[in-house]
């Protein structure tokens, strides 16, 4: 029996010459193009690519292998693991290797932006991750990757798990290349050091220049080998006519090696030997522990993807990867167990830790249709589910996206200290050489070192390192208190605020409405049916008042013609009769003032038939919440639909300011319109009908249980609906709004205190070294508080 090769399908007439590990599993290939291409699309990450391909691939031909590399993320099968839709356009988030400062985003930013078809481009320098939006009708994903590999960087779909590997690798280049330059400093100091204090005073000449020689035998290797990142990274600003933070370091190294050369071969002037090496043991210790803190801050984000198991079981016991399931597959899940995918309980009762979601220390009990999410824990009981969305749209994944758009987003500081540093490298360069011609006129011996301290010291890392490390602290706390950010404003906007508005059901109270007592006005109709009429038409209605009846319901009619009028009610045919459910002034022909008080009312034909009163309880929350604002001079508003007299007492209860009750969409949107141009509001709601003022809200806010069109209004999501987090989220955003200042004036500070100092002759290369490197630390190690925050 003839095999087929595993990659294009056609016969193996070669036995098993040709093979390549997959799955774990060693697949024959019918000739060297297959393997090499399968070779290659294990080696980038893309195995998956096996699991969702609907045909045999093409025969394989011989190309060059980074080349095909890049083309295979053009198939559409590869692109089902990682490649989204958005608004007709594809949209990627990428793992970038090279990245080291905000002149290398800059630079690929700048660069993409010119490239047709690209919409959008954003890049962090903290995660090392870039979110691209382009259409492909005018270019492709592999144009954008090799666009951004021509500028010296690399890049791939981004893979938490892939992303650590690459990180452990660069720490582990960056270990060689700090061991070397520590090696070689010491061996250089110990002659150099004997040489400035005239150890050997009474030394031959000749034996001076034999110190000088061994000098630069460990000195070479450092330049050559050790400083390399810095000259990678200048080369790629001065190719892309831009100055980035490597670029004064890289002349400074390259300018004290060749004069201290130039000076060792004739045998005139001073070495900087023991300065190459120390400088570049510094930088690179500086850099070394600035990415183990930036990883720090940036792990949060990507360990939530770690907590989805990379397998999942189906009912039969087959074992399959967890990211090949697809809508409405029904998998089984066992005590102990993360669930693998977003989905709903088909059978079974348990609980759920959801900590890595919402925060929530306890379990929450989830019974026959509750949605439960991947990566969350099975606690106690068998549960078989029903998948509702690949593992690219789960819950665990949105966030995580949602998460990268919050910390890529800048603040206008941060735009304006990115600007800065760029002009200020410049800057640095030309006053580096106005100190060399100084100096040189002046005291001609001291200008070199005195120009390589300006050079050094003066380096803007610590600028441009002063809000993207703060700024993605503090959004990955925000993930693990269960507050979703969603608009990159939020963070800024939140200190601002000086009104809350609010609505009232499902939101300060807990939307468990229920029925308190229903009133008959029909004499043909028991209470009973008008309940299964009630329950009827609010079944086309999404609303906690709706499930209220539906609870009540022992029969379920037939309604023709349903129409869903958002806050106000719902109509619709039943037995050739005219229904309407909702407020008094919408259900009846000729509005009555007697029936104001009751919240729902439903008519016949234009009359009223029943009335009902309604209960649903405050939540423990809302009370803390409002007094706590109340105590920060943040004024309180409930804007609701809901004109019934419990509106008063729920106002009552918790303090509020003032009430606007009765409105409409429309209405409620009218009214943020007419507030003062100085108000500052916060709208916080859960319904449909909340949806237009929450997009027209200063900043808005979602609460986890409500609808999916509130939760895509608004700017940030109550994953636990405890209102309380607003406050924990206030406070953060102040503190990270303070840490942001922090760092911007004591890197300013720095830089404006140094600068002189070193122009005059009063900074030694060695301190100049030590000072750029301590600045960068104390400003990653300030923002590293954030991550530290605890609910209040």
């Amino acid at each position: 029996m003839t095999t087929s090769c595993y990659h294009c399908g056609d016969p193996v007439l070669t036995g098993d010459t040709y093979q390549v590990v997959i799955f774990d599993k060693p697949r024959l290939m019918c000739c060297p193009g297959c393997q090499a291409v399968a070779t290659t699309i294990v080696d980038s990450g893309l195995s998956s690519y096996y699991q969702y391909r609907t045909e045999n691939a093409d025969k394989a031909d011989l190309v060059p292998e980074e080349l095909k590399a890049l083309n295979l993320y053009d198939n559409q099968d590869v692109q089902q693991e990682f490649v989204r839709d958005v608004a007709d356009q594809k949209e990627v988030t990428l793992s970038l290797d090279g990245v080291s400062c905000a002149a290398c985003a800059w630079l690929i930013e700048k660069q993409l932006q010119r490239t047709a078809g690209v919409t959008h481009i954003q890049v962090n320098t903290t995660t090392n991750r870039a979110q691209v939006r382009w259409d492909e009708n005018e270019t492709s994903l592999s144009t954008v990757l090799t666009h951004i590999h021509h500028l010296g960087y690399k890049a791939a779909p981004f893979e938490a798990d892939k992303q650590e590997q690459q990180y452990h690798r660069n720490m582990k280049q960056y270990l060689y290349r700090l061991g070397i330059a520590g090696l070689a400093t010491m061996q250089v100091m110990m002659l150099a050091v004997a040489m400035y204090f005239e150890v050997f005073g009474d030394m031959d000449e000749t034996f001076r220049n034999y110190f000088r020689w061994i000098s630069l035998i460990f000195a070479t290797p450092v330049l050559l080998y050790s400083a390399l990142p810095f000259y990678i990274n200048a080369w790629r600003n001065l190719k892309a006519r831009t100055l980035g933070m490597d670029v004064p370091v890289s002349i400074a190294l390259l300018f004290a090696y060749f004069s201290s050369l130039y000076a060792t071969v004739t045998g005139k002037g001073e070495v900087f030997f023991e300065s190459v090496a120390m400088f570049t043991f510094f930088l690179l210790l500086g850099r070394f522990l600035e990415m183990r803190a930036r990883r720090t801050a940036a792990a949060a984000s990507a360990n939530l993807l770690k907590l989805v198991p990379k397998m999942a079981r189906r009912l039969n016991g087959e074992a399959v990867p967890a990211n090949s399931l697809k809508e409405n597959d029904h998998i089984r899940v066992l005590p102990g167990e993360p669930f693998p995918a977003d989905g709903k309980i088909l059978s079974g009762t348990t609980s759920v830790d959801e900590a890595m979601l919402t925060g929530e220390s306890l379990p929450q009990t989830k019974q026959l249709g509750d949605a439960v999410y991947a990566g969350t824990m099975n606690v106690e009981g068998n549960v078989d589910i029903c998948v509702t969305s690949n593992h690219k749209e789960s819950l665990v994944a949105h966030i995580v996206r949602l998460q990268d758009e919050a910390q890529m987003a800048k603040p206008k500081v941060a735009v304006l200290a990115d600007h800065i540093a760029r002009y200020f490298v410049a800057a640095i360069l030309i006053i580096s050489a106005s100190t060399w011609l100084y100096w040189h006129v002046v005291q001609p011996d001291d200008a070199f070192w005195i120009m390589l301290s300006v050079l050094v010291a003066t380096c803007p890392c610590a600028l441009s390192l002063a809000t993207p490390t703060a700024l993605t602290c503090s959004t990955s706390t925000f993930g693990q208190l269960g507050i979703m950010l969603r608009r990159g404003h939020v963070l800024e906007t939140l200190t601002k605020v000086n009104r809350l508005v609010v609505d009232k059901t499902g939101t300060l109270t807990e939307g468990e409405v229920k029925i308190d007592s229903v009133r008959v006005f029909a004499a043909d109709i028991s209470e009973q049916a008008a309940l299964n009429i009630a329950a009827s038409l609010e079944g086309f209605a999404n609303h906690p008042i709706a499930n209220a009846f539906q609870a009540k319901a022992t029969e379920s009619l037939t309604v023709k013609a349903a129409d869903n009028h958002i806050g106000q009610g719902v109509s619709g045919e039943i037995n050739g009769q005219q229904w309407r459910i909702g407020k008094a002034a919408f259900a009846l022909s000729s509005p009555k003032t007697e029936y104001d008080a009751y919240p729902v009312v439903l008519s016949c034909n234009g009359q009223v038939v029943a009335a009902f009163s309604l209960t649903d309880p405050i939540r423990p929350s809302s009370a803390r919440l409002i007094a706590a604002l109340r105590q920060s001079g943040i004024q309180t508003t409930m804007l609701t639909g809901d004109q019934s007299r419990n509106v008063e007492q729920v106002a009552g209860t918790l303090g509020i300011d003032s009430v606007i009750s009765g409105v409409s969409p429309q209405g409620k949107l009218a009214y943020l319109q007419s507030l003062d141009d100085d108000t500052v509001t916060l709208m916080v709601g859960d319904g449909v009908n909340d949806a237009p003022v929450l997009a027209g809200a200063h900043l808005s806010v979602a609460m986890g249980g409500g609808t999916d069109i509130a939760k895509s209004s608004a700017d940030m999501v109550l994953l636990s609906d405890d209102l309380e987090k607003l406050l924990t989220a206030r406070h953060l955003a102040q503190q990270t709004r303070r840490i942001i200042r922090e760092n911007l004036i004591w890197a300013l500070g720095y830089n404006v205190t140094i600068l002189p100092l070193a122009v005059m002759g009063y900074v030694a290369p060695y301190v100049a070294v030590v000072g750029m490197s301590a600045s960068s630390i104390i400003v990653v190690s300030n923002s590293l508080r954030l991550l530290n925050k605890k609910e209040d």
